[in-house]
């Protein structure tokens, strides 16, 4: 529209709609200002609680992964003190096995003898 039909609407008894559009036009921006700081709100909201799910998730996993390490490591010591244990009567009784030898080596030879005949036999079947 030129600026002289706008003068012309005007003059023809037509402000009333200039204004009426006026207030729709500034009524439409309000409500659309309105919904988008209530959206950029509820996006806010949601954002926090998603990011405060997401820190307690990774403190449980961080939480889980320590205590699995801990009791790995727990079950590697005891693995060692077992072998170390193990290895301990595994040396005395190979000491006394010598002994043994030692003081009755003849019967030392007829013990090792008749283990083998044996396994043998049980090896053969």
């Amino acid at each position: 529209m030129a600026a002289s039909d706008a003068t012309d609407l005007s003059d023809t008894g037509m402000p009333g709609a200039h204004n009426r559009i006026d207030q729709g036009a500034e009524r439409v921006k309000q409500a659309t200002s309105d919904a988008v700081a209530r959206t950029k709100q509820a996006v806010n909201n949601t954002a926090d609680k998603v990011e405060a799910g997401v820190h307690r998730a990774t403190d449980k996993t961080a939480s889980a992964a320590h205590r699995a390490s801990d009791k790995a490591a727990d079950l590697s010591e005891r693995g060692r003190q077992m072998r170390d244990e193990t290895m301990d009567k595994a040396e005395l009784w190979m000491e006394q096995a010598r002994e043994y030898v030692r003081e009755k080596p003849m019967q030392s030879i007829a013990i090792a003898a008749g283990a083998g005949w044996l396994l043998g036999r049980i090896l053969r079947r």
